[in-house]
Formats: structure tokens, C-alpha cells, sequence
């Protein structure tokens, strides 16, 4: 029987996907499981598996096409199936060559004729407006903005070249002038992560009520803790962090109150079977959420190690994200305390009904039997989902990961 394979939804927010590269030929064996091919979606390349057995009848879809969530891209089925009429496979490479013409014919076409051949000169409102006072024609500048758009430092940058103006030298003489701080006007676009997080979190803030609580953890003996175990483990292993005790903590947690791992449906919860914890990623371009599958079956060296595993392969060394690690999360994790950060509240993962924010560990003065000590202090907050759990249990449940974190000797079991 012949078998659609279409454009599959690697997460909530995903509308289109394009085939980076196929890992199977047509005509070779595909078990259900197998990765077929490697597919770019808004934020990053994902691993897209096989979801039936038999033969690779058709690519119908080649590598660097972008297509449309559930279109049809390629046929599995039987030797002896027949491919339907009309499946032909589609140019390959056709995004790349569609972005890169406009470049090429910027590059080789001369600079005095660029004006000219546009029939329009396109340049920034403020470009124009400054260009006017000074008397300076548009169609003499070669514009460094979007598709040739002229941009304020354009026209700046001309008129700052050496000219008959020896009035203008007297006004930034004075001891006491400030340099002049010019900031672009020009539009921002925005990349397909942004346009991707700006939907997914829209979608969060609209859709889930969100309440907050926040508390402190003293994290004096899980630092104690954390610097015997990594002296211990030596160069043999991976070296635990701070994050490591608290996905740790959050898994213990969660499966004492199962409620934190479940999804929202209308009528009922969806409870998962599994906890997967996504590990909020900061990248240049913007915030992925992937998950570290199955961690209640891991101890707290084995979280270290696929805590790192996970966080190179988005950040592109050493392979990929699979197609479950980027939409199978049940749970999450924002940390910023590496940058310094106190105290903050993250917005929850759909479909996820709650994320954990923690803050940095700082030496604080607290109060501990009538007398105030300097303890190792960290701020966390839980954002969670009020269709699916009331203030008090997400009180109980953070107070839960305060208790375990607060014992660490309880995350080694």
C-alpha cells in the first residue's frame, strides 16, 4: 500500500519546513523510525523520521524546497505499489538560487547606472528629509540597506566627507560638547526565529492564564554538593552545573505532582508518561525550548552529559535535533543566572502547562536562628498554567523543588 509522507509539524508554531537533505535514496528500505530526511524549520534543522515500513518509492520534494506543513513530499509502499500520476520531483535548490540572484546583480552592476535602472530611488523618510536640507541628490548614493534602500548613515556619511564648510568646526569646539550619537531609523526585519517565537509566545499569553510565584532557595549546600561531585568525577565526566541539580529537582518534583507534566484539552489533561525537560537555549538569532527526553530514568551524571549533548547540537556541533527532542517537551527551564540575572518570570512552552525561572546564585545576608549569615541564595519562579493547576499547588510544587534542592544528598537517589 502506498504511503503519503508529508511535511510533518516540528513544533506548535511551525507552518513551513524546507528538505535540507535526504538521508534515503529512492528505492531504499525505510523502516518505521528510520530518519529520512533533514528538514529547516523556523529555528533550526530537525531529524524527520519515518513514520511507516517499505520502500522509498518517490522524492517528490527536492533538498532546498520550501513547502507548506502537510504537503506531500515524498511516497513510501511496495515494490509492486504504484505511485500516483503527476508526482514528479520538485527542482532542487530552489530557495537558495531564488535569495542569492538579487546579490549577484547588485555586485555586477555599475555603480553609476544602480539610480538609474531602479526607475525609483528608495531611500528612508529620514534619509530623504536629510538629504533635502543639505542639498544632496539620491540618486548619487549607493544605498547599503535592504535591496539598495538608502539609510540615514547613507546620506551621513557623504555629507561628513571634506567640504567648504569651515562654519560647522566652531559648534563642536566647546570643552563641554557631548559626540553627537546618531541611532539607526531604518526598519528592523524580522528573521523567521523571531517571526517563529513571536507567534509561540503570543499564542501563550493569549491562550494560557498565566500566574506567577516566586521564592528564594538556599543553595548553600547543593554549591557544596556540586563542587565534591565534580571533583570526584574529574576529567573522567561531565562536570555538573547548577542547572543540572535543578532539572534534577524538577524531575523528582514533577513525579511526586504528575499534575505539572500534563497538557491542557478542553475537557481533560493530557498526562504524559514521560518527562521531558526543555532546557531554554539562547542563541544570536533568538530562544530555542528542545527537551531532554526521558529524564526520569536518568541520574544526575547522565542529565549533566545530555544537558551538553543537547545544547552543542543546537548550537550545530556534533549533529541535530531529532524531530521528538523539538516538540516533545512536558516541561520547562529558563535559567539566566549565568548573565547576572536576579529574578524573572518566562512564558510558558505551549502546549506545556508551566516553566521554571531561576535567577543567579549570589552570597546573600539572610536571618537563620535570630542571627543574619551570609547564605548562597537563588530566586526561582513558576509560571504556570491556572486551567491546569491553582496557586496552591503550584506553592506546594515549587516548595517541593525548594526542599530537594535545599537537600541535595536527595538528587543523588
Amino acid at each position: 500500500m502506498i504511503t503519503e509522507v508529508v511535511m510533518p509539524a516540528m513544533g506548535a508554531d511551525m507552518t513551513e519546513g524546507t528538505v535540507v537533505k535526504w538521508l534515503k535514496s529512492e528505492g531504499d528500505e525505510v523502516s518505521r523510525g528510520d530518519i529520512l530526511a533533514e528538514i529547516e524549520t523556523d529555528k533550526t534543522v530537525v531529524e524527520m523520521e519515518a513514520y511507516g515500513s517499505g520502500l522509498l518509492r518517490k522524492i517528490v520534494i527536492g533538498e532546498g524546497t520550501k513547502v507548506p506543513v502537510g504537503d506531500l513530499i515524498a511516497y513510501i509502499g511496495d515494490a509492486d505499489d504504484d505511485v500516483p500520476e503527476g508526482a514528479s520531483a520538485a527542482p532542487a535548490v530552489v530557495a537558495p538560487v531564488a535569495e542569492a540572484a538579487p546579490a549577484v546583480a547588485a555586485t555586477d552592476a555599475p555603480p553609476a547606472s544602480a539610480p538609474v535602472s531602479t526607475g525609483r530611488v528608495k531611500a528612508s523618510p529620514v534619509a530623504r528629509k536629510i538629504a533635502a536640507e543639505r542639498g544632496i541628490d539620491l540618486a548619487t548614493i549607493t544605498g547599503t540597506g535592504p535591496g539598495g534602500r538608502i539609510t540615514r548613515a547613507d546620506v551621513e556619511g557623504l555629507s561628513a566627507a571634506p567640504t567648504a564648510t569651515p562654519s560647522a568646526s566652531p559648534v563642536v569646539a566647546t570643552a563641554s560638547s557631548v559626540a553627537p550619537v546618531t541611532l539607526s531609523g531604518e526598519d528592523i526585519p524580522l528573521s523567521s526565529m523571531r517571526q517563529a517565537i513571536a507567534r509561540v509566545t503570543v499564542r501563550s499569553k493569549t491562550e494560557n492564564p498565566h500566574y506567577y510565584i516566586d521564592l528564594s532557595i538556599d543553595m548553600t549546600q547543593a554549591m557544596s554538593v556540586r563542587q565534591g561531585l565534580n571533583e570526584e568525577v574529574g576529567d573522567a565526566g561531565p562536570r555538573i552545573s547548577v542547572n543540572d541539580m535543578i532539572v534534577r529537582a524538577c524531575v523528582k518534583a514533577i513525579s511526586k505532582y504528575p499534575k505539572l507534566n500534563t497538557t491542557f484539552a478542553d475537557d481533560h489533561l493530557i498526562a504524559h508518561a514521560d518527562i521531558n525537560i526543555g532546557i531554554a537555549i539562547a542563541l544570536e538569532v533568538g530562544l530555542m525550548v528542545p527537551a531532554i527526553m526521558r529524564t526520569q530514568n536518568m541520574s544526575l551524571l547522565e542529565i549533566s552529559a545530555a544537558t551538553k549533548d543537547l545544547a552543542n547540537r543546537v548550537r550545530g556541533e556534533g549533529g541535530s535535533l531529532s524531530q521528538e527532542e523539538n516538540t516533545a517537551g512536558t516541561f520547562s527551564i529558563s535559567n539566566m543566572g549565568m548573565l547576572g540575572v536576579d529574578n524573572f518570570q518566562a512564558i510558558i512552552v505551549p502546549p506545556q502547562s508551566a516553566i521554571l525561572a531561576v535567577g543567579a546564585v549570589s552570597p546573600t545576608p539572610v536571618v537563620r536562628d535570630g542571627e543574619i549569615v551570609v547564605r548562597q541564595m537563588m530566586k526561582a519562579s513558576l509560571s504556570a498554567d491556572h486551567r491546569v493547576t491553582d496557586g496552591a499547588e503550584g506553592g506546594v510544587f515549587l516548595g517541593e523543588i525548594r526542599r530537594l534542592l535545599e537537600n541535595p544528598v536527595s538528587l543523588l537517589v
